[in-house]
């Protein structure tokens, strides 16, 4: 039996013609023929939706968790929704400012901050650094003035195990991030922030991981810190982000408005008394708005298995590689057709395990020249990118009222070469 397209995993309001898709109002043709493949293209209109709907249903100071999908465009959109903004390097901080986001909108994470990431954070005054280690407040200690008012939480390790891929668990006891809550570090680190004239501490922050689907792991990481909240009078709290989306056909859709309705039910039920709640949405906000256009290169058959060569791969998208991630593919060019094929899409590069899609459901008579997109790539796409057999990134594009606007340009081999001396 042939598979029907998931309109769900688009963004809203989009169209299947007979030889087009058209996406914010703009044909995905189009945009090929203009930028050229890979391509990613981003629904405006829906990154602004998942943003505002952050920003009502959690407390001022949430965050858009900028490792997700960062340019200048994505920074001065998530704040002129309400959005703070989360960054975690140097790099990061830097694109956030220039992009016009006051520092008093911007939050420091980091696992390894450095003195000079602490320095820039300091002076810029960003909103809250979020200190992850003793080494940390011991370089703060050294670095705050004794007049300062430098705004710092702590990020806590609950000992929650989230239900999701190994890889992207931050809340169990055996991790690189925070203080640890059963062995005490915690309140240690509470007390040593305190201590440091310049310092204040303003509250805790907890990540127990992403792609989570369970709201029970959001009510007992809420369950577990109420202690320590009461103990130290904290009056702000940050449960992070993690929110799941839907990549294929089945996966449950969350959205933020459920999830922020579950952790506040958590707060009450736990009797916690706290000023603000805040979160850090990424991928909730950015996955399903955005998608990537390749063009078919190669088509060939091996051991019996239908391969489709396309013009990217683990270059632009390496999370099927890293986590095993699933994503659905539809033909570009003709949308409607059956799909009555079968075929493992892999990209250019010189790794056997280069692969977007193990199994995608495509039309039969799919043949190279031919697009096919990729949904659901807005998160963890761009951002992660490489240079990988020295390719070129591609270009970010976002469409909205049947407008077209290049955010980020296709890098060239001139770009490839800049650093050599």
């Amino acid at each position: 039996m042939a598979e029907s397209i998931h309109l769900d995993l688009f963004p809203e309001g989009t169209q299947l013609l007979d030889d087009d898709i058209v996406v914010g109002g703009v044909s995905l043709r189009s945009i090929a023929e203009t930028y050229g493949t890979p391509v990613f293209v981003y629904d405006e209109t829906a990154l602004r939706d998942r943003a505002r709907e952050a920003a009502r249903n959690f407390d001022d100071g949430t965050a858009f968790a900028s490792k997700s999908f960062l340019c200048g465009a994505m920074a001065k959109l998530a704040h002129e929704e309400g959005l703070c903004i989360d960054v975690a390097t140097a790099g990061e901080l830097d694109i956030v400012l220039r992009a016009g986001v006051p520092a008093s909108r911007i939050i420091l994470h980091g696992n390894n901050k450095s003195e000079v990431e602490l320095a820039r954070a300091i002076e810029a005054g960003v909103r809250r650094i979020v200190v992850d280690s003793f080494d940390e407040i011991e370089r703060l200690a050294s670095m705050v003035p004794a007049d300062g008012d430098v705004a710092c939480m702590i990020r806590v390790t609950p000992g929650i195990e989230a239900h999701t891929h190994e890889f992207v668990k931050t809340g169990q006891e055996d991790t690189k991030f925070g203080f640890s809550l059963t062995s005490g570090d915690a309140q240690r680190a509470i007390d040593a922030l305190r201590a440091i004239r310049g310092v204040n501490f303003v509250g805790l922050h907890t990540h127990i991981g992403s792609q989570i689907y369970d709201f029970a792991a959001f009510g007992e990481t809420v369950r577990v810190l109420a202690p320590l909240v009461a103990a130290n009078g904290v009056r702000e709290l940050c449960v992070g982000g993690g929110l799941g989306v839907a990549y294929v056909a089945g996966e449950p859709t969350i959205t933020i408005t459920e999830w922020a309705k579950a952790v506040r039910d958590a707060v009450r039920e736990a009797g916690m008394d706290i000023d603000l709640l805040t979160t850090e949405p990424g991928r909730s906000i950015v996955a399903r708005a955005g998608m990537t256009i390749y063009s078919v290169g190669t088509r060939k058959v091996a051991a019996g298995r239908n391969y489709l060569a396309v013009d990217g791969g683990m270059s632009d998208n390496p999370r099927p590689v890293l986590y095993g991630s699933g994503y659905e593919a539809v033909m570009v060019n003709r949308p409607l057709a059956e799909r009555d094929g079968t075929f493992r899409i892999v990209g250019k590069h010189c790794e056997t395990g280069d692969f977007l899609i193990d199994a995608a459901a495509l039309p039969e008579s799919i043949e190279s020249g031919d697009l096919i997109v990729t949904p659901v790539t807005g998160a963890y796409g761009y951002s992660m990118a490489s240079n990988y057999n020295r390719v070129p990134r591609p270009p970010v594009v976002f469409v909205s009222n049947g407008t077209a606007r290049l955010v980020l340009r296709r890098e060239t081999l001139d770009d490839l070469v800049r650093l050599e001396v």
